[in-house]
């Protein structure tokens, strides 16, 4: 669920309430209340800011995309009781490009340390 909601927030144009992501997420049937607490998470987790306009906040998001989904792995990563396990099988899923690209990563950040 924050997930689709970052998405949303990333895609807006401007920074939306609560109202309008519930209405933005319509084809989910979810309740304002969850909504509300959805958003509320992000803002405290630090992936959203909220300005109040009115008697209502206002959400953005405060990181980007790439930010927010190298954070989410890192905490997956850092969660498994198994660390070296949880990550080989996860290359174990990689593409042939996207593993080319990764020990090209691996490589250059070992070059500049």
């Amino acid at each position: 669920m924050e997930s689709e909601v970052m998405n949303r927030l990333w895609a807006a144009d401007a920074p939306l309430t609560v109202r309008q992501m519930v209405d933005s997420l319509a084809d989910k049937g979810l309740a304002y209340t969850t909504v509300m607490t959805v958003l509320d998470n992000l803002h405290r987790k630090g992936w959203a800011e909220r300005d109040l306009v009115g008697r209502a906040y206002r959400y953005r998001p405060r990181i980007g995309r790439e930010e927010h989904i190298s954070q989410v792995m890192a905490d997956a990563l850092s969660s498994a009781s198994d660390q070296h396990a949880a990550l080989a099988r996860f290359v174990d899923t990689m593409s042939p490009e996207e593993a080319a690209l990764l020990r090209a990563i691996l490589h250059d950040r070992q070059e500049s340390t």
